[in-house]
């Protein structure tokens, strides 16, 4: 069984892992990140964006990385509860492509 460190990178920022994990083998370790990620989102989802990466990479004892795993969160507006903006407004009335009943 050997240590392994679990390190955060959100798109900014790396947390090192510097206490590390006893694991005993590759379906552990994705074990281990695969808890990981999602544990770490419900904290660090934006509350004012629309994107999100967060990135477990792993690390042996010698330092070398050995696995890493990607949890993304994407949304987008699609209907009209999205409420307009004042950009959106003006396109809206130059546009040739609006179309008024």
């Amino acid at each position: 069984m050997g240590r392994y460190y679990f390190d955060i990178h959100d798109g900014q920022h790396l947390i090192r892992d510097n206490v590390g994990t006893e694991c005993g083998g590759p379906d552990v370790i994705r074990a281990e990140a695969m808890t990981a990620l999602p544990a770490i989102a419900r904290d660090t989802i934006p509350k004012d964006g629309d994107r999100q990466a967060l990135t477990v990479i792993v690390r042996n004892a010698s330092n070398l990385t050995v696995y890493t795993a990607t949890l993304t969160f994407a949304s987008i507006w699609l209907g009209e509860e999205m409420p307009p903006t004042s950009d959106d407004l003006d396109r809206a009335e130059h546009s040739p492509l609006l179309w008024t009943p």
